[in-house]
């Protein structure tokens, strides 16, 4: 019998990469190393630990699983084929090809069975730790002695790529220092990466190195043997406090003609290889086939394995009040659109007081922690300046699961794709830093946007008016870069109104979203608007007898275009101000607002003291742009806006001119 036993293991095995060799064959493009490599331990983890189900593959207590080797996504695709995910064969003979299921990377929403989009390295490994964060989290508000509603895993696989990553590093380091023991990594080890072989730039001692992250570190040193895998991630579960990687020796490429060499790693086998390959693995030859009796075997092994955990829960679950029951279909089903209705409650304060706007937004944020439930985030080391901490909801930690606010520490990249992980698993999350230092958590954003992932980034100190932090610290160029990022709506808002229509806005969408805020004192101006946010743009000071232009700005500077107005209504200059809090917003209005707003014969200018590349397609002319091309200088406030012209006085002088 056990030596049956192997023998199907074997047989699904071999059926798994000779399926993945053909997408990547028929796709002139792809990645068979990993493949190869990588087969039996892709295996051994859905046959014998994940607790999944092909018919119901967003049961909200599934194990997750991330395919941080992005590029190992046929392995991906031919394991959940074969596992009865809905996916065709006709998705298969498509691989990488425009419509079907099967991208050249993993993405969310795309294909069945697929947590998480991953591609670039290291955003997987790092977004996973938000993953097994969501878990804790989600256990502590649902479980007690009853039930348990959740007590999944998050399991990844990595390569030697993921692991050079900076992201990966930032990410475990947080992860074994918040004790994740419900992260486990299993690391495809095999000493090859695209360049060559790993000793020409990655020399460390991987698993020292986790174990001084405290982490628990294993080692498999024959790649092929289900067996010591599947011992290893026995060992792995039984460690609740630590998070685990599990190193597994492989060989890229394995038995190809090419095998343990670059050559393998990105471009799809020959012919010849392709024909002795599948011989040596005792599969038939023709493309797109897969044995029906190893399909039934891999299927029953986790049906068996599965099905009553499965079932078990569905009964507690149907014991739960219908008010939780609700709540957790809604994170199961992604919906995330939630009504704030703060434009009732903001609608009651005093606005007279001139205050910071991040102080303002950290009273709003409070507010909306007191509304939602499910809503929690942090700072990278900042809390104290971006005013972004949720008060008396606590703090996540190994000691308290439920807490609302993440200390994530100095790792802006990691902090960025680690909310990607919470937020892909149904919750509404933040994230702040500075301005300046959002590239730091680019790529993570990007994939956030890809993904449509409801994650808010807050970014704070949003201007040269910051003043003596310098230049390292003033923005310039990255509200524009922000700006340019498909799916995703970057919000300056002017005063404590827009900032409430700002994140009024915010929670009616399902993606991503910045709010830029200033450090500085701000006005509350007489005829900004909570409910107008949400068109993007919108008229704060009409001409009061003939329009003669425009003046567009934003953030803080709308006071000041405000100012300048009012300045040259007094020279017989009588202009428009309208206040365009969020670009996005605006272009989605119907052309007869926009055209109502900015009317295209009028002269239109905009100021904002930023890139300006991104602002020229709302001016009449290229010197009706008041923005910056170069970096700022130290010295306090007032000397910086002095120095490069925002002023009442200077601002006015220069639009005077356009108009001589």
């Amino acid at each position: 019998m056990k030596s049956q036993k192997i023998n199907m293991d074997l047989k699904i095995i071999n059926n798994i990469k000779a399926l993945a060799i053909d997408m990547i064959d028929a796709a002139g493009s792809g990645h068979p190393g990993i493949v190869l490599g990588a087969a039996p331990m892709m295996y051994t983890l859905y046959a014998k630990h994940l607790m999944i189900n092909s018919k119901d593959d967003k049961w909200l207590n599934r194990d997750r699983f991330i395919m941080s080797a992005g590029h190992g996504s046929a392995l991906l695709y031919s394991t959940l084929f074969a596992l009865g995910y809905d996916l065709s064969l006709d998705d298969l003979r498509n691989f990488r090809r425009k419509g079907f299921k099967t991208p050249g990377h993993p993405e969310l929403n795309v294909t069945p069975g697929v947590d998480f989009t991953t591609g670039p390295l290291g955003q997987g490994f790092a977004s996973a730790v938000g993953f097994a964060m969501a878990e804790k989290f989600l256990a502590s508000k649902y479980n007690n002695n009853k039930k348990t509603l959740f007590n999944y895993n998050t399991y990844v696989l990595c390569s030697d790529g993921d692991l050079m990553e900076g992201v990966s590093s930032e990410a475990a380091s947080l992860a074994g220092h918040l004790k994740l023991g419900n992260l486990i990594v299993l690391y495809d080890s095999n000493n090859v990466s695209l360049d060559g072989q790993t000793k020409l730039s990655f020399t460390e001692d991987v698993l020292k190195k986790y174990d001084a992250m405290g982490w628990q570190t294993l080692q498999v040193k024959n790649g092929d043997s289900v067996n010591e895998i599947d011992k290893a991630i026995i060992k792995a579960k039984k460690d609740v406090l630590r998070p685990t990687i599990i190193e597994i020796k492989t060989i890229i490429g394995k038995d190809s003609f090419h095998q343990n060499t670059s050559e393998v790693h990105g471009k799809p086998l020959s012919k010849d290889d392709i024909l002795q390959l599948k011989e040596k693995l005792d599969v038939r030859g023709v493309p797109f086939t897969f044995s029906n009796e190893a399909s039934e075997a891999f299927k029953q092994k986790v049906i068996e394995r599965v099905n009553p955990i499965y079932t078990e829960w569905k009964d507690n679950f149907t014991k739960i009040s219908e008010d939780i029951q609700k709540e957790i279909i809604e994170l199961s089903s992604g919906k995330v659109n939630i009504t704030l209705n703060l434009s009732k409650i903001y609608n009651e304060f005093s606005l007279e007081v001139k205050e910071p706007m991040r102080e303002i937004n950290s009273d709003v944020m409070n507010t909306i922690g007191g509304l939602v439930s499910n809503f929690w985030g942090g700072t990278a080391d900042l809390s104290s300046s971006t005013k972004t901490f949720l008060e008396e909801k606590g703090v996540f930690s190994s000691e308290n699961r439920s807490g609302r606010n993440i200390y994530f520490g100095v790792r802006e990249h990691a902090m960025g794709a680690i909310l990607n992980g919470i937020a892909a698993s149904g919750m509404r999350v933040f994230g702040s830093t500075f301005l300046a230092f959002s590239d730091y958590l680019r790529p993570a954003l990007r994939i956030a946007a890809i993904s449509n992932l409801p994650v808010t980034y807050i970014f704070t100190h949003d201007s040269i008016n910051i003043g003596s932090d310098g230049p390292t610290h003033q923005p310039i160029e990255q509200l524009e870069s922000l700006r340019s990022i498909p799916n995703f709506a970057v919000y300056r808002p002017a005063d404590t109104k827009e900032i409430v229509g700002s994140w009024e806005s915010i929670f009616k969408s399902t993606g991503p979203n910045a709010l830029i805020i200033s450090r500085n004192e701000v006005s509350n101006l007489i005829n900004t608007s909570i409910n107008d946010v949400n068109k993007g743009a919108y008229i704060v000071r009409k001409e009061k007898s003939r329009l003669m232009g425009i003046i567009i700005s934003t953030g803080s500077e709308v006071e000041l275009a405000l100012n300048v107005a009012e300045e040259l209504y007094k020279n017989g200059l009588d202009l428009r101000i309208v206040s365009m809090p969020c670009q996005d917003k605006f272009s989605e209005q119907p052309k007869a607002y926009q055209e109502d707003i900015l009317p295209y014969k009028a002269v239109k200018i905009v100021v904002e003291p930023s890139s300006s590349n991104g602002l020229y397609k709302y001016a009449t002319c290229s010197e009706c742009v008041f923005g910056l091309e170069q970096f700022g200088v130290s010295g306090n406030s007032q000397e910086v806006l002095e120095e490069y012209n925002f002023t009442v006085t200077k601002l006015k002088n220069r639009i005077e001119k356009l108009f001589r």
